[in-house]
């Protein structure tokens, strides 16, 4: 009977993948859901010396954030020359610990602008002209808007070194192409640049998700896929569900012609019995929102150390979606209990396609699931709604929630020396926020006007932490947040610390390049950092906001020389050292 029982199911599994695979072929005669891209193709060169390889695609994943242009692999070196893609005028240039490190922005006379970033040193005139307006506006830090008859480049001309300032973690170049007049990041893949691609992109893994909850209060069925000789399909060709309403998410990742690196996917598409539902493709994605990723991911299965899941469905507070609806948001009615056909098309910027096919089928449970009501009050998203309680208030804008979703609250006493409130703890972490929410805690210690001018509210979750200087309003403390977790009032009197690294007072420089200081924080939050010689004040650069250093020039002839520096921390406390020394 077992060998009777298993040749049955084989047989029944061979005629329903022959079913799918004819819907499958069907799929590939229907219309696109997407148009075709109409881009200009070779306007724009390589910006580099050597061949395009990438660490990092157009719409990748990243936390809080599409990654918004390539990656460009440099051969793990830097001070490679940068080239303009195309001619036209600098327009913009960036300095910034973080992020974009050192950004060259040029306009084209196509309409488009390109971005280079994490540069090293710019070409010398370029170079001089961003030190001169740095010590003109007294910081280091700067977004300049570059008058158009400044800086002419033609196509190929050099433009910077390559480095790996900012945000990098490895040297490589970020490069983007915008549209100029909506400032709209589009995808390069689409400009002809020089990247061969023959791959398919690559499925890992599928998603089911229960729809008639919030997407925050589930965790997903994973359903394993295997790799077939058309694509790739279930292990089970039939998924049984005891929900009627379903949705999908999956695992993928694409690459290109002689690389294994796995970058993200352009575009996917899910079908219901041969009728296209919805589908997202990455081709356009401005900085305004980038971090509606946190409404196209299944957040709170990343946030708890889980995989990237690329939802194929719609949530409802999702504002300037990139999914397109054809027949529907991607909830699938399966309320007829019929075997539905599901087809998951993965295509990338060249046109190489894969898919993914299954059915589906809901059966009734014979007992009815127990469904616990969760803790919490319900929000939605387009509302404006809070919570109040004796000395602690939350309250979420129309733009906050990408999902309805209970809101838990609950309150303990802190165990911090420095605390004037409980601890208030509000939803969790895995709950993504668009919008801040606003949070109001009364304290439970009033501190006198001097220690209320030095209080915070902090965030804190596990090892992570953050703060921020409230306002007060008729005894209560405000402070906006864009994550979830537990809340408390600080008082912060201890100001920051500014510690030299190899300088003492009254040292001799004279063989000495440069100038290096550190700044330490009890609550790892300071701002304002000022260096002044002989009272004028002096460029410090802060890359990555760990070192701060001064790299002698011009500025510090010989002799000797006062170096004043100051600091302040989130709380106001202010910390000012003056040193003397010899050049």
């Amino acid at each position: 009977m077992p060998i009777i029982k298993k040749l049955i199911n084989g047989i029944l599994f061979m005629r329903t993948a022959s079913i799918l695979l004819t819907v499958f072929i069907s799929i590939s005669a229907t219309a696109q859901v997407f148009p075709p891209a109409n881009y200009p193709k070779a306007y724009f060169r390589n910006p580099l010396d050597i061949p395009i390889s990438l660490s990092g695609n157009f719409g990748e994943l990243r936390p809080n954030h599409y990654h918004m242009g390539w990656d460009i692999r440099t051969e793990k070196r830097q001070n490679l020359p940068v080239h303009a893609a195309a001619e036209g005028y600098i327009a913009k240039i960036k300095i910034e610990p973080a992020g974009f490190g050192r950004a060259i922005y040029i306009n084209h006379p196509n309409g488009y602008t390109t971005v280079y970033c994490h540069l090293n040193d710019f070409y010398p005139a370029l170079e001089a002209y961003v030190k001169q307006q740095q010590y003109l506006l007294n910081s280091w830090k700067v977004l300049l808007d570059v008058p158009a008859n400044l800086f002419p480049v033609k196509k190929g001309d050099f433009i910077a070194y390559s480095g790996t300032t900012g945000g990098s973690q490895a040297p490589h170049l970020h490069f983007e192409i915008r549209k100029t007049d909506d400032d709209i990041n589009r995808n390069p893949m689409l400009f002809g640049l020089p990247l061969p691609d023959n791959t398919v992109p690559t499925i890992k893994r599928l998603a089911l998700y229960d729809r008639t909850k919030s997407i925050y209060e589930q965790s997903p069925r994973m359903v394993p896929v295997k790799k077939t000789a058309t694509g790739y399909a279930t292990l089970v060709p039939v998924i049984t569900v005891t929900t009627p309403k379903i949705s999908f998410a999956i695992s993928a990742s694409d690459t290109h012609s002689g690389s294994v690196n796995p970058n993200g996917i352009f575009e996917a598409v899910l079908y219901n019995n041969q009728q296209p539902v919805v589908g997202f493709q990455m081709d356009r994605i401005g900085y305004n929102d980038t971090r509606n990723l946190n409404a196209h991911i299944d957040y709170k299965t990343r946030a708890n150390g889980g995989p990237f899941l690329q939802q194929l469905f719609e949530l409802p507070g999702y504002n300037h979606s990139i999914y397109k609806k054809v027949s529907g948001d991607g909830a699938i009615d399966l309320s007829d209990g019929a075997v539905h056909h599901i087809a998951i098309e993965v295509k990338d910027a060249y046109g190489n396609i894969t898919r993914l096919i299954t059915g589906i089928q809901f059966k009734q449970p014979t007992v009815p699931p127990v469904k616990p009501l969760p803790a919490g009050k319900m929000f939605y998203p387009f509302m404006i709604d809070g919570f109040e309680s004796g000395d602690c208030e939350f309250y979420l804008g129309e733009k906050s929630l990408y999902d309805s979703v209970h809101i838990a609250y609950q309150r303990t006493i802190s165990s911090s020396p420095n605390a004037i409130s409980a601890v208030h703890s509000i939803g969790a972490v895995y709950i993504p926020l668009q919008d801040p929410m606003m949070v109001r805690i009364q304290p439970t210690v009033v501190p006198d006007a001097v220690k209320r001018n030095r209080v915070v509210m902090q965030w804190f979750d596990k090892n992570k932490t953050e703060v921020e200087k409230v306002d007060w309003q008729k005894g209560w403390a405000t402070a906006a947040f864009r994550t979830m977790g537990n809340f408390q009032l600080l008082v912060d009197e201890e100001p920051p610390v500014i510690v030299p690294v190899g300088f003492t007072e009254g040292a001799n420089m004279s063989k000495a390049s440069r100038i290096v200081f550190i700044v330490k924080d009890n609550l790892e939050s300071f701002k304002n950092f000022r260096a002044e010689l002989d009272g004028k004040w002096l460029r410090f650069t802060n890359d990555k906001g760990k070192s701060f250093i001064y790299t002698f020039d011009e500025k510090c002839p010989a002799g000797p020389h006062s170096l004043k520096l100051s600091v302040e921390d989130e709380a106001g406390n202010v910390t000012v050292k003056t040193y003397s020394f010899t050049r």
